[in-house]
Order: C-alpha cells, then structure tokens, then sequence
C-alpha cells in the first residue's frame, strides 16, 4: 500500500496528455529500512516471506498494478481501505474525550449592569480596556448594557477584567 501512495506522489501530470516519472526506481539489493515498532523482528510464514521479498523487486509502476488488481480482485474501495485503517485510532482518540470534557480556553466578557454611583469610573476602565474606543463611545457602551466588552479572551485575562470591573460596582458575567 506504501508504494500506491508513493506512485501517486512520484507520477505528476504535466499535460492532460501525458505523465512524467520524477525519480527513478530503486533496484539496489540493499533493503529498504523499515520504521521501528513496526513489527519487523516478528515471525513470518516463509509462504508470505516469500511473496513480500518477490512485491519487493517489484517497479512502483507494478506496484501500482498489484495494489489496483487486488483492490479489484477482493472488491476494496479506497473509502473502505481509509475508514478501516483510521477507523481504530479515531475510535481509541474519541473514548478519552468522553471521559473527560474539554476545558473552555477563551471566554466571552459581558457587562450585565452597573450601579448608577460608579457609572464614570466604569466608563473609564470601559474607556481602557477596549482599543479604539474614545470617551464618548465607552459612555454609549455603559448605557446600553447588557453588552460584551471582550470576545475571545484567555481565562486569565477574563478574570482580571471581571475583577477589576466588580470593584468598580459592575456586574460582570464570563460566557
């Protein structure tokens, strides 16, 4: 199956017309290396040993025929070929998410209401905390609550703001 996929990546297309081979095939007698824990130093029946050395002589052009013929021959789809061999590691990724539910990492700031008494200090840290956003515009912000001040905060940083409003008399809610 290594090889299909290597077929695909070496053999571009240059014109509709015709296919250039970018590298030239491998036929030294040395063995390809095989990645570690892939179960290299496991037994083999010397009936599939056999087979393996003969795919391994093998031209990636005839490669790619072998794996088209035995996709053909046992009736394989390449959607099946992909969901068989993501499918066990998506499953054993999708058990632990279950277990434990994922953190939230950014949150939303809301203004709800403030007390009437300390509406100009509120206006100011309003004023600060918000880029851009000049006197005028923080006094309309503060009278038209509820409204998000931040969208898309880290939890410490939406803490701090939470914080710092609440001593000001507003009443500040974290989405």
């Amino acid at each position: 199956m290594f090889r299909s996929s290597l077929v695909r990546s070496i053999v571009r297309p240059v014109s509709s017309r015709r296919l250039i081979h970018v590298s030239a095939v491998r036929r030294s007698a040395e063995p390809i290396p095989t990645p570690e824990g892939s179960g290299a130093g496991a037994e083999v029946a010397p009936k599939v040993s056999a087979i393996v050395d003969q795919v391994a002589q093998l031209t990636l052009l005839e490669t790619s025929q072998l794996v088209d013929a035995l996709k053909t021959k046992f009736n394989i789809t390449e959607a099946v070929h992909v969901a068989a061999s993501s499918g066990a590691p998506a499953a054993a990724a999708a058990a632990p998410a279950e277990e434990k539910p994922i953190e939230k990492t950014e949150f939303k700031v809301k203004l709800e209401k403030i007390d009437a008494a300390q509406k100009a200090k509120v206006i100011r840290e309003i004023k600060n905390l918000v880029p851009d956003m000049n006197l005028v515009a923080a006094k309309k912000f503060v009278e038209s609550v509820p409204k998000v001040v931040k969208d898309s905060v880290p939890k410490d940083e939406a803490e701090k703001i939470k914080k710092a409003l609440e001593a000001l008399g507003a009443t500040v809610i974290l989405e």
